[in-house]
Formats: structure tokens, C-alpha cells, sequence
């Protein structure tokens, strides 16, 4: 898939570095499976110097014009292929947190969620629900955990791209 998709990721990286100064790849610390951290891939849509924050909480003036369109097509979640690559992701699951958000990783220990891997897409995502309800996400991500299979993926996947 990174094959298959690097032309787009390099049409979306010399917009974003056309339009905004700073790198096209941004590289966040996120909270993965059992709880390690790792360095999370994204384009950037975001104003350099914009604070490390879960993006309920950061200002909406923060994202740039370019940001807004990747973010809409999900153009700026590519990268992470690469994390699902080293074994860091998959493409379903629960997304990775900021270690910074220690309520909603205190809700995904005691569901037993952080044994999963985190995913690029998962099934808050697709029913509308951010990380600015830490009880609900996590309890979301764990009945996907449950739940999980192939199947249920596929369904994920495809409600990612075709959510109303």
C-alpha cells in the first residue's frame, strides 16, 4: 500500500511545503500497544510551532488551508503506513494517544484496550467519537477489541472512507 499510494503522499507533502513553512512530515509521540511510545507519522496540517495537543483541543485556526483538505480525505493519515510497516500499527484499531492523555490511557488499562494495536483508523472513528470523551472512546475501542476480526476490519475500513 505504500507503493501504491507514495504518489499521493508526494503531491500531498509539496502542497503542504508550499503553502506553509516546516517539514511536509510531522512526527508526534504516541502511546502504542502495551503502552509504549512510539513516533506516530502524519502530514502535516498544522501551523509550525502549533503546541503538541490532541486535535479536539488544539485551535481551529491551527490547521492550514491544505491541512483541512487532507485531513477531509484522510490523505494526511498515509504515513502511518509506515508505523503499520515496523509493526508499530495496523490499519485498524484503536488510534494512538498522547501520552499526555492519561485519562483516556487510565480507561484503555483497565479495558485491557493498550493490548491491541493502535490502528490508523478504528471504530470511534467511524461512529463520530473523538478523545475528548476519554470514558466513551475507550470503552468504544474496547468492545472493538472484542469484537474484532477480518469482517468487522473490512466494515471499519470501508466506513472510513464512505461515513456520511
Amino acid at each position: 500500500m505504500l507503493a501504491v499510494t507514495s504518489p499521493i503522499v508526494l503531491v500531498a507533502m509539496l502542497a503542504v511545503r508550499a503553502t506553509s513553512p516546516g517539514p511536509a512530515i510531522f512526527s508526534q509521540l504516541r502511546v502504542g500497544q502495551d503502552g509504549a511510545l512510539f513516533a506516530c507519522h502524519k502530514l502535516r496540517t498544522m501551523h509550525r510551532g502549533t503546541p503538541s495537543l490532541p486535535t479536539h483541543e488544539a485551535p481551529a485556526s491551527s490547521v492550514t488551508a491544505v491541512g483541512t483538505v487532507l485531513r477531509g480525505t484522510k490523505i494526511d493519515e498515509l504515513p502511518q503506513l509506515w508505523n503499520v510497516l515496523k509493526g508499530e500499527m495496523s490499519l485498524v484499531g484503536p488510534r494512538p494517544c498522547l501520552p499526555t492523555q492519561t485519562e483516556l490511557i487510565g480507561h484503555r488499562q483497565r479495558l485491557g484496550v493498550l493490548a491491541a494495536l493502535p490502528g490508523i483508523t478504528g471504530l470511534a472513528q467511524i461512529k463520530g467519537i473523538d478523545m475528548s470523551d476519554p470514558k466513551l472512546c475507550a470503552e468504544t475501542d474496547a468492545a472493538y477489541v472484542e469484537a474484532a476480526s477480518i469482517g468487522f476490519d473490512l466494515r471499519i475500513l470501508l466506513g472510513t472512507f464512505y461515513r456520511a
